[in-house]
């Protein structure tokens, strides 16, 4: 076994649905990936086909609003899945970019790949329903959090469940991430810090 993926291993191991063994299995179909700062994970306009365990560095996904202006959706640090979900699974054209904020590795497994291990492997189908479901329900907390939640709130909850996301991203980048502007986030800064 490559002792190189024992964090990959880890991470099928964390997540009390895949054994030692079939941990080591699972890890033996991903490949290695190396990115640069500023490299492009995925681009919009191209299909998602590759699912990345991101072991670390940093990237964010982001999308153009329609004036035209860069809009983070996310940011993905060190043990994470990094894949854009609507066009890995339709094979549809995707409207979002993932570029590494930092140098960044992981590992990753094309489409064709992992839907063969889902369709072969109980176990690899729990584990992959495990992440699915973790993500949504990230994603449907952020969205509720836009709603119920003034910007002041969203910052603090950012700035103490993701700190380190304050070390490599751009300000702008967060800023556009919490649905506020540079001047705003500046302005909230500037207050709590003052508490």
């Amino acid at each position: 076994m490559n002792e190189s993926k024992e964090k990959l291993i880890q991470f099928f191991r964390d997540t009390n649905l895949v054994g030692a063994e079939k941990a080591e299995e699972f890890a033996e179909h991903f490949h290695l990936k190396q990115f640069v700062k500023n490299d492009f994970f995925l681009q919009e306009g191209r299909i998602s086909d590759e699912y990345l365990y991101l072991e670390n560095g940093s990237m964010r996904s982001f999308a153009y609003d329609t004036e035209g202006n860069d809009i983070t959706t996310n940011f993905f640090t060190g043990n994470q899945v990094v894949f854009e979900i609507s066009s890995f699974f339709n094979r549809t054209a995707s409207k979002e970019n993932i570029q590494a904020l930092t140098d960044s590795s992981g590992w990753f497994i094309t489409y064709r790949e992992l839907n063969n291990l889902f369709h072969a492997t109980p176990e690899f189908r729990e584990f992959g329903r495990h992440i699915l479901v973790r993500g949504f329900s990230s994603l449907k907390s952020r969205m509720l959090s836009m709603i119920t939640e003034t910007a002041e709130e969203r910052y603090v909850n950012l700035l103490t469940s993701h700190p380190e996301i304050f070390v490599y991203a751009p300000l702008k980048n967060i800023a556009t991430y919490l649905g506020i502007t540079d001047t705003s986030l500046s302005r909230i800064r500037r207050d709590y810090s003052k508490k």
